[in-house]
């Protein structure tokens, strides 16, 4: 009895913990650009979702994995081996674009544009939006605050009630199908489904989520009792895994939808718009309130894991200033970046994600790899260097200033189209957003093989003295 009680209680933390992984990874972009993937992909559906899926969930699930077998509390950890700067460098970087800059702005964003956007006069919108934000984040604060119920107020309320509207919205579309998936798919993934998803994929932050919330994570792991790093570690993996498998259920399930809604509507501007007439097409006048409770909430959590983790991670670092006034300091210059609009917070997003997602996953590939050479920073060094180059490449292409470097790194013109420069013609994938893999994998047997010869040279004045 005994061992049956304790097996059930194992299952219901598991359950919770995978629970609020769910919900802290499934925001904003999780729930509009799936959709719009859909539209844009057309009769490509399905490379496009493997290329999404790869990105948007096998990617951040390995980040999980990385943390586990590197026994890391966070991005801090993760990027120590590179040296105590670059992981500073590195955890402000990400923390400010998933926090202030990009992310958690888009929280508060998406939910007014699911909302209250719809029934307020133009002329009315910037003040409601206002208001709604000071409202949202007033909540958001309030609920992190409490940094002892997160796993409750997440885990336990506000995803399964996220879940069960989705499943809903799932179940209508299974038993009523709102067309075929026969539909012309747009340029870019006529020729390039894969990589245009995957790069698409990048807007889901969850590759770089996945490291800012490790540290939640772990603080909820032990809040529940359980202790020891490597049980920490293997409990991270394993509800880890439960909760990206079911957010990749999701996604397809979200692709589906925006491809079969083409039957019924043009190509929308966004995910947020098509998700808008697809709920109103299953639920008619009813559709917009279930959608701006379902929107809510769906980002609500996210954005509560967001500036929790930003908090948590910033007063390890930073012990001096509090866990409360870093989560003030989140959510006030987050609050003043939702107010500029969520095609502005898009638009800041790209050259910014183009630089940090090929530093990210090579950290997290050299996570997963660290066995292999003993965690040596000479393999870290070497491969983040060559990594580097190619991300600031990309970084530079896609911003406002590309024009200034055109030469080298190309441009984008009115129609989003990119010319070439030196840079995507010389160096292998970089015309489809990959120049950093060719130069990654050069910089890592780079440093493999200076580790074996430094290995070897350490270990034959042994092998000498013993003879």
């Amino acid at each position: 009895m005994f061992n049956l009680n304790f097996t059930i209680c194992h299952i219901k933390k598991t359950l919770l913990l995978a629970s609020l992984i769910f919900g802290m990874f499934f925001g904003a972009g999780n729930l509009i650009f799936p959709v719009h993937l859909g539209q844009l992909a057309g009769l490509n559906w399905g490379p496009a979702t493997i290329g999404f899926l790869l990105s948007a969930t096998v990617i951040p699930l390995m980040a999980l994995i990385s943390l586990s077998q590197t026994r890391a509390s966070g991005i801090y950890d993760l990027a120590k081996p590179l040296g105590r700067g670059f992981a500073i460098f590195f955890l402000i970087a990400v923390h400010v674009s998933l926090g202030p800059m990009i992310a958690t702005p888009r929280t508060a964003t998406v939910a007014y544009s699911l909302s209250f956007a719809n029934w307020i006069p133009s002329s009315w919108q910037s003040i409601a939006q206002l208001i709604f934000s000071a409202i949202f984040f007033g909540i958001v604060y309030f609920l992190g605050s409490r940094e002892q119920n997160l796993t409750k107020y997440i885990g336990q309320y506000l995803n399964p009630i996220f879940v069960i509207l989705l499943v809903l919205i799932f179940l209508l579309a299974i038993f009523n199908p709102m067309g075929t998936l026969n539909h012309t798919a747009e340029a870019a993934y006529q020729t390039k489904a894969f990589s245009s998803s995957f790069i698409e994929g990048y807007n889901t932050l969850d590759a770089i989520a996945a490291l800012a919330f490790g540290i939640t994570i772990v603080r909820a792991i032990e809040a529940m009792g359980f202790s020891g790093r490597r049980q920490i570690a293997q409990i991270t993996a394993k509800t880890g895994f439960i909760a990206i498998s079911g957010i990749a259920i999701v996604y397809i399930g979200l692709i589906l939808l925006g491809a079969t809604s083409l039957s019924h509507f043009k190509l929308s501007e966004n995910g947020t718009t098509a998700l808008m007439q697809i709920t109103n097409h299953y639920l008619g006048s009813f559709g917009g309130a279930f959608l701006a409770v379902m929107g809510t909430i769906a980002v609500l959590t996210t954005a509560i894991g967001l500036t929790a983790s930003f908090a948590q991670d910033f007063h390890r670092i930073f012990p001096k200033i509090s866990y409360k006034k870093w989560l003030i300091l989140t959510i006030g210059l987050s609050f003043m970046a939702a107010n500029f609009g969520l095609d502005n917070i898009i638009a800041w997003a790209v050259p910014i994600l183009m630089f940090l997602y090929p530093i990210a996953i090579t950290l997290i590939l050299l996570g997963l790899l660290s066995p292999l050479f003993n965690n040596a920073s000479v393999v870290y060094l070497s491969t983040m260097i060559f990594a580097m180059i190619p991300a600031i490449m990309d970084g530079i292409a896609n911003s406002p200033f590309a024009g200034l470097f055109k030469g080298l790194v190309g441009y984008h013109d009115a129609k989003g189209v990119l010319h070439f420069g030196a840079y995507q013609n010389l160096l292998p994938f970089a015309d489809m957003g990959f120049g950093w893999i060719t130069p990654t994998i050069l910089g890592f047997l780079i440093g493999f093989t200076l580790y074996k010869i430094k290995l070897n040279h350490i270990l034959k004045p042994v092998s000498d003295t013993m003879q």
